[in-house]
Formats: C-alpha cells, sequence, structure tokens
C-alpha cells in the first residue's frame, strides 16, 4: 500500500474512532458553549503554534457565529518563516516560557458567561497548561482538546507538574497517537503525516454546528457570518455587515 493509502486510511479511522467515542463528550461541550452564548457571553479559544488553526477554523470562517472568540497570539504561532524574522525559534520558546499566558489573559476582563477551550495535542507546554488554569482561576469552565494518550505519557513541561487534563472541566481527545504523525517510511527514521489538523477541525466544526442547533432550540438565532464569496449578493453583504456590529457588541464587557 503507498504512503498516501496508507495516510488516508489511517486517518479515516481515527475519525471514525474519533465519532465513536467522543461524540457524547463533544455534545456535553457544545451544551456548555450555547449555554454560554445565549447568556450573552463568550467562548475563547487558544492554541499556540499549529494549534492555532483550529482556533481560525472556528472563527472567523464562512459559518461562524457571533460568541467565539479565537485568542490567535502572533507571537506564538506566526512562524512560516522558519528561519530569521518571525521564524520557529522563538515561538517554541516562548511557550516554555511560564508567566507568558498570564500576560496575555491580564488583557481582558472576561465575564460571569465566559467560557474558554484551550487546543494542544500534547497538552503539556507551560503556556498551554497556564492558559487553563489562569481561564480557571477566572471562573471560566475549560475544555481542552489534546490527544489524550500523548498527554497522559509525556511529562510536563510546567515547573507544577501538572497538564492540560488537570486544569479542563470536558476533555475532548483528538484520537491522534504520541507524535501526531501516522506514516512510517523505510529509510526514514521519523514518521511523516501529521494526523491532528484533520481531527481537530472535525471537532470544532462538530461542536459549531451542535452549538447552533442547540442555540436555535433556545430561541436564540446565531449572527452567522455568510460567504464572501457570493461576488454582487446584496443580501450576502447586507449579512456581513450585521454579522461585524454584533460581533462588535459582543465583545463590549472584555474591555470595561
Amino acid at each position: 500500500m503507498s504512503a498516501l493509502d496508507t495516510y488516508f486510511e489511517r486517518t479515516m479511522a481515527l475519525l471514525g474512532t474519533l465519532r465513536e467515542r467522543e461524540t457524547e463528550t463533544i455534545r456535553r461541550a457544545a451544551a456548555l458553549c450555547a449555554d454560554r452564548i445565549a447568556k450573552g457571553g463568550l467562548v475563547f479559544l487558544f492554541g499556540n503554534g499549529h494549534s492555532r488553526m483550529m482556533c481560525e477554523e472556528m472563527t472567523p470562517r464562512q459559518g461562524c457565529y457571533t460568541g467565539w472568540v479565537a485568542l490567535a497570539e502572533l507571537a506564538l504561532s506566526n512562524h512560516a518563516s522558519i528561519v530569521g524574522t518571525n521564524g520557529l525559534r522563538a515561538p517554541l520558546h516562548l511557550e516554555k516560557y511560564e508567566g507568558y499566558a498570564e500576560e496575555l489573559l491580564k488583557s481582558f476582563h472576561f465575564g460571569p458567561n465566559d467560557a474558554m477551550i484551550v487546543i494542544s495535542t500534547s497538552g503539556i507546554r507551560p503556556v498551554i497548561v497556564e492558559m487553563a488554569s489562569g481561564a480557571q482561576r477566572r471562573g471560566l469552565p475549560v475544555i481542552a482538546i489534546v490527544a489524550r494518550n500523548h498527554c497522559e505519557t509525556a511529562p510536563s513541561g510546567h515547573s507544577s507538574g501538572k497538564k492540560l487534563i488537570d486544569y479542563a472541566d470536558l476533555v475532548i481527545d483528538n484520537q491522534c497517537p504520541p507524535g501526531d504523525c501516522v506514516v512510517e517510511l523505510p529509510g526514514l527514521e521519523w514518521r511523516t503525516g501529521p494526523t491532528s489538523t484533520v481531527t481537530g477541525a472535525m471537532i470544532i466544526n462538530m461542536l459549531r454546528v451542535e452549538t447552533a442547533e442547540l442555540l436555535l432550540a433556545q430561541g436564540v438565532k446565531p449572527v452567522v457570518l455568510p460567504s464572501h464569496q457570493f461576488v454582487g449578493n446584496t443580501s450576502a453583504s447586507e449579512q456581513l455587515e450585521t454579522f461585524y456590529e454584533s460581533y462588535r457588541k459582543s465583545l463590549r464587557h472584555l474591555y470595561e
């Protein structure tokens, strides 16, 4: 079997396991998010490095709606240059720096109906551990999206010995194996073919649509970001402006 077939089959198998094992937890997470958003709260998403993509998969994204806030800290995730300015070395160092997450959290005045989703495949880096613990101290329920097997078996990178799962009210397992990658090739000592993007995006979208359905059941109509690809569609343009205004208003309590 070729490498691409191996990757496809193994990743599809992970998605099947995800549906079988995590659907109920995702429903519980959606219920929590719907409850918070219905009460005027916000659900924050934080992930450093590649996990930032999962935050932006939730919002801003076609089909997203007011109530979600992506905490995309560029210093921790803008590393596409790899070397030189905005390279990979600095973010990899910052994610190990204790106290950094607290400085990020200090920028907001969280409300009583807010919640936090922390995304990390390993769940062991100091910035991830402290983002979850800092949110919990502020009274925010914490949902973790993590590779549970990796998190449980790897040593913590934080001086406390704590990990993301130690501060999570709900843990959604993205089903990825330790190291994330699933393809072994002869002559290559390290695996390739990471899977956390695929399973992570599936979790995010299952959570999004389930939360929307629960909101509608409560009589709360989400203000949706439409596709901007409908060129010349007046109703889409009007809805985009409606979304901007709704989103702006939803952030008011953060800066009071």
